[in-house]
C-alpha cells in the first residue's frame, strides 16, 4: 500500500494553536498521529511524507524508530534539524526536495510547497494528467493567495490537518480535499468551477478508491 503525508511536525507545540489542532498538549498530539499512522500502516508499505516532519531535531530518531514503513522524504523547510542528527539511510528509503514519479500509473508531482505550475497540469482530457501533491499550508485558507490551488481537483494536500491526522491512500487524500475545499468555497462561483473540473476528472480516471 502507498500512503501520503506532510506537516505533522512533531514535537512542535505552538501548532496547536496556529492550525486550531484538537489537542491539549504537544505530548498528546505526538502520541495521536503516532498511533494513526501506525494504525495504517504496515512495514513493507510506502509512506510519501512531503515534508516537515519532525519539528524537535533531538528527538528525530525516538519519532523515527516509532513510525512504521518505507519513508520517502521530499525535504520540507522545518527538516533541517532533524536531517542533521540522524543516519538518513537508515531511516528514508530515500530523500529530495522535488520528486516527479508515476505512482499507481499516476503522474505525481511532489514538492513541499504548493505549485502554481507542474509536470502535464495543463493537459486535461488525458490519463497523461499530472497531480502535485505538497504539504506546507496546513488548514490554511487565505483566498487571495490560495485560490489556484483550492479551485483544481489535481492539487492536493496531503498535510495531516486536512488528511484526518492521518497517512492516506491517494483516494483518501482526493475525497478530503475535495471536502475541505468545498466548504471553504462554498456558495461561490469558484466552488461551482471546482465542480465541473472534478466531474471531468472523474469521467478520466473513474472512482479513487
Amino acid at each position: 500500500m502507498i500512503y501520503f503525508t506532510s506537516d505533522l511536525h512533531l514535537g512542535h507545540n505552538s501548532v496547536i494553536a496556529l492550525c486550531h489542532r484538537p489537542f491539549s498538549s504537544t505530548e498528546e498530539m505526538d502520541e495521536t498521529l503516532i498511533a494513526n499512522w501506525n494504525a495504517k500502516v504496515r512495514g513493507n508499505d510506502k509512506v510519501y511524507i512531503v515534508g516537515d516532519l519532525i519539528w524537535d531535531g533531538k528527538r528525530a530518531e525516538e519519532y523515527l524508530s516509532r513510525l512504521r514503513g518505507k519513508k520517502v522524504l521530499i525535504v520540507g523547510n522545518h527538516d533541517g534539524g532533524m536531517l542533521s542528527r540522524i543516519d538518513v539511510g537508515k531511516y528514508f528509503v530515500s530523500v529530495s526536495k522535488y520528486a516527479e514519479e508515476s505512482i499507481e500509473s499516476r503522474n505525481i508531482t511532489l514538492c513541499h510547497y504548493p505549485l502554481l505550475e507542474w509536470k502535464n497540469s495543463r493537459i486535461e482530457g488525458s490519463v497523461r494528467m499530472g497531480f502535485d501533491v505538497f504539504g506546507h499550508v496546513h488548514n490554511n485558507v487565505r483566498r487571495a493567495d490560495y485560490m489556484p490551488v483550492l479551485c483544481r481537483p489535481t492539487a492536493l494536500n496531503a498535510g495531516v490537518d486536512v488528511n484526518g491526522f492521518a497517512p492516506v491512500t491517494f483516494g483518501e487524500m482526493m475525497k478530503n480535499n475535495s471536502v475541505f475545499k468545498h466548504a471553504v468555497l462554498k456558495g461561490t462561483d469558484a466552488e461551482k468551477l471546482l465542480t465541473e473540473r472534478e466531474k471531468s476528472i472523474a469521467e478520466i480516471f473513474g472512482n479513487f478508491d
